[in-house]
């Protein structure tokens, strides 16, 4: 089998890319990056020296795909992601709808011209913001959860299904998105190749490059063995916010069912998350952190921040009833490799910041 990964330098790809190594004998990949997160460098040539043809180039530039090799699946992990995106200062709008949904266009005649399958690894931030903001929620041991008035098909304790809305708002991340899931699937059904959406809730782990937007669960845990500023923001300052967290080699073992054997009848759309027994929130990771690294003081800010919502938890059943999948790295342990990596590289944050 022939893959092409995009975003292979970072987090996500250069974890799920030495998965299937592992994994899946005889596998060929091809991998492509822009190198424009700080720390995915630090990737580029341990990947190489695993035999990885890795390719500095931007997906936004049809020229640096059209000088790829074909391949069997693309598989795309490349984007912008972070909520705040476009409204931070950092980034324009318009860049990041060029990076994330730009970027999906270019791959996805990449996979017409070569009756490609293709994977997106989507986000389960294009679920609807207020009746997320709005959710009844009542504080349980340190942590917001869910109080339901009337029983709801498609969010329950267990945590958001795929029917959950996905109507705007969702952000501007959040929309391009949604625009790729959905700009993949006509493309599949259009020019016939198969088309796997997998909506991920934050992934953790260690090598992460996080940052308070994203990777949340690194980013905390790295600030705290250096005793960085910390800050609880909005929800009243107590920090009772609720995320799920999955570590990315955990999705390896779909990756090679999604494109292994026959094509299959299931719903191409699937949450792909740790779930409600790797949810935390972060007053819950203050407490690990305190244990596990010594005494921190964590700062309060009430006022709200873009798009938040105070539970983002995702249930998983129906990957698990379509492929058997379910996610393997415990809380303790996913923890615990991101703290060993903070002690051990000690500059983590400067590098990648």
């Amino acid at each position: 089998m022939k893959i092409l990964i995009t975003g292979i330098c970072g987090f996500a790809g250069s974890v799920i890319t030495r998965g299937l190594l592992e994994h899946l004998p005889g596998v060929q990949i091809t991998g492509i990056d822009s190198l424009i997160r700080n720390g995915s460098e630090t990737n580029l040539e341990p990947l190489r020296a695993l035999g990885i043809d890795v390719r500095v180039g931007d997906i936004r530039n049809e020229q640096d795909l059209a000088d790829l090799p074909a391949v069997n699946w693309v598989l795309d992990c490349a984007a912008n992601p972070s909520v705040l995106a476009g409204v931070d200062g950092q980034t324009s709008a318009k860049e990041l709808l060029d990076h994330n949904l730009g970027g999906t266009i270019h791959l996805l005649e990449y996979c017409r011209k070569h009756k490609a399958g293709f994977i997106l690894l989507s986000t389960s931030r294009v679920y609807s913001i207020p009746p997320l903001a709005s959710l009844s929620v009542e504080v349980h041991q340190g942590a917001y959860r869910p109080v339901f008035d009337n029983p709801s098909p498609c969010i329950s304790q267990r945590g958001l299904m795929e029917s959950f809305s996905t109507e705007p708002p969702i952000s501007l991340y959040g929309s391009s998105k949604k625009c790729s899931e959905l700009l993949a699937l006509e493309y599949g059904m259009t020019f016939d190749f198969p088309v796997r959406i997998n909506r991920c809730g934050v992934l953790a782990g260690a090598g992460q490059f996080g940052k308070a937007d994203q990777g949340i669960f690194s980013f905390w845990i790295h600030s705290w063995a250096r005793r960085r500023p910390l800050k609880y923001i909005g929800f009243g300052g107590g920090g009772y916010q609720v995320r799920d967290c999955l570590h990315p080699r955990d999705i390896v073992p779909l990756l090679i069912a999604q494109m292994g054997g026959p094509e299959r009848k299931v719903d191409p759309i699937l949450n792909v998350s740790g779930g409600v027994e790797s949810a935390m929130s972060l007053a819950k990771l203050s407490d690990w952190c305190s244990d596990r690294l010594g005494s921190h003081q964590v700062a309060a800010d009430a006022n709200p921040r873009p798009f938040d919502i105070p539970w983002m938890v995702l249930d998983s059943s129906a990957a698990n009833e379509a492929w058997g999948w379910k996610p393997q790295t415990q809380m303790p342990t996913l923890l615990e490799e991101i703290a060993q990596h903070a002690e051990q590289h000690p500059g983590w944050l400067e590098l990648v910041s």
